[in-house]
């Protein structure tokens, strides 16, 4: 309960030093208003508190607050001259009771040269370093994956998700999830996020039972169709106030790599490609875009080079959605003769290395054992030419590396 300060007692008059009694409102000898003057309070030790402060209370830095002497101390009253200097105590918030290794300077994702300072912009080159989402990297096991927001959107709506496990007869496995948020629907970026999480989910529970890779392929991607179709199922309150949005969408492109097998799977035009060690052997694209490009491509209407210039090439004609055509889940499987690695992708990436033969180029020569800093010099590499897009990769090793092995 909250209490009015009371008033300190005198000894004597400020003024002219005679002595005064307890409750005196004048001095007797000059006349001096005693109400007037607050007493100087007493000397208190700093205590560490043992709690953060209550909501909405701000505490100056600079100044320690009064607190009314307490009713009962757990122990004992604290002895003011035995109390040490509060200028010489460090203080308790800044102690870490276990130390802890100096953190490394963030470098920047644009330049990839400069240091990162305190406000979140490159010393180097000046760019503003991403928020949480905008750039995110991971690994597990052997395989990796870095995600940007680009230098043109406002937001990422890509999401991956990787991952490695066991097969039953105990050699190892590693996968990869990318998807790309379809930017004319409602929320793309969680229909992203939940395709790729169920689509994850299901392929480390599948692959140790010992289904199939490219039926736990097929399994993965009607799950993460099943995650993005509830999205659209939302209360009709919330549909009244944008009833002519289209439903939350998105595109998958995954792959699973074991000791003999690569696996790949896509809705969309997001892609994977395969990159040998060897760079004298030929690079192959993996997957198929289901897109308006793609289409003319089959049909024999325009050349490659053409339908790719047109500026509906990227119309996608197959995605993972409620407003979505019938699913047709696209599957493949291969058995290369020589190690390499998978790069799983979405378009702001082979927007700049569209061809096979340019994503050889573009890949790092020790991506095998590097699948992280291959991912970054990726990722760089559609920051370098325009970043137009929200940019995901992932690089799976071929074969799939034994259990611990990672990366740099």
């Amino acid at each position: 309960m909250s209490q009015m300060p009371q008033q300190a007692a005198l000894s004597e008059c400020p003024s002219c030093a005679e002595p005064v009694e307890s409750g005196d409102l004048f001095c007797g000898a000059c006349g001096y208003d005693l109400s007037v003057v607050s007493a100087a309070p007493p000397d208190h030790p700093t205590l560490t508190l043992s709690g953060p402060a209550a909501a909405g209370d701000r505490v100056r830095l600079d100044q320690v607050p009064q607190q009314p002497e307490p009713e009962e101390y757990p122990l004992q009253a604290p002895d003011p001259l035995q109390a040490p200097d509060p200028r010489q105590v460090p203080d308790p918030r800044l102690a870490d009771p276990v130390a802890a290794p100096a953190e490394a300077a963030r470098m920047c994702v644009a330049c990839r040269a400069g240091r990162v300072d305190d406000d979140g912009y490159c010393e180097n080159c000046g760019h503003a370093q991403p928020r949480e989402r905008d750039h995110v990297e991971r690994e597990s096991g052997p395989v990796a994956a870095v995600s940007d927001r680009g230098l043109r959107h406002h937001r990422n709506e890509d999401a991956f998700s990787v991952g490695h496990t066991t097969l039953p007869d105990g050699t190892p496995a590693a996968l990869a999830i990318v998807c790309d948020g379809v930017s004319s629907a409602h929320r793309p970026d969680e229909a992203s996020t939940a395709a790729s999480r169920a689509a994850g989910d299901i392929l480390l529970t599948a692959l140790p039972r010992g289904t199939h890779p490219q039926q736990a392929m097929h399994e993965a991607i009607v799950a993460a169709s099943q995650a993005v179709n509830a999205l659209a199922e939302e209360p009709a309150s919330a549909r009244e106030h944008s009833p002519h949005t289209n439903a939350p969408a998105c595109t998958i492109v995954g792959a699973v790599v074991t000791a003999g097998l690569l696996v790949v799977g896509w809705v969309g035009d997001s892609r994977a490609y395969w990159v040998p060690t060897d760079r004298s052997a030929p690079p192959a694209r993996l997957t198929e875009d289901d897109s308006w490009a793609a289409q003319m491509v089959a049909a024999g209407l325009m050349s490659e080079a053409e339908a790719y210039a047109d500026e509906r090439a990227h119309a996608i004609t197959g995605w993972l959605g409620a407003d979505a055509y019938e699913l047709e889940p696209h599957t493949a499987s291969f058995k290369p003769d020589r190690p390499g690695v998978v790069v799983v992708c979405t378009d702001g990436l082979w927007n700049y290395a569209e061809t096979a033969e340019e994503m050889s180029e573009v890949v790092p020569a020790d991506a095998a054992t590097r699948p992280l800093h291959s991912a970054r010099v990726l990722v760089g590499h559609a920051l370098d030419g325009g970043g137009h897009d929200n940019v995901t990769v992932a690089v799976l090793p071929f074969p799939a590396p034994s259990q611990g092995a990672g990366s740099a």
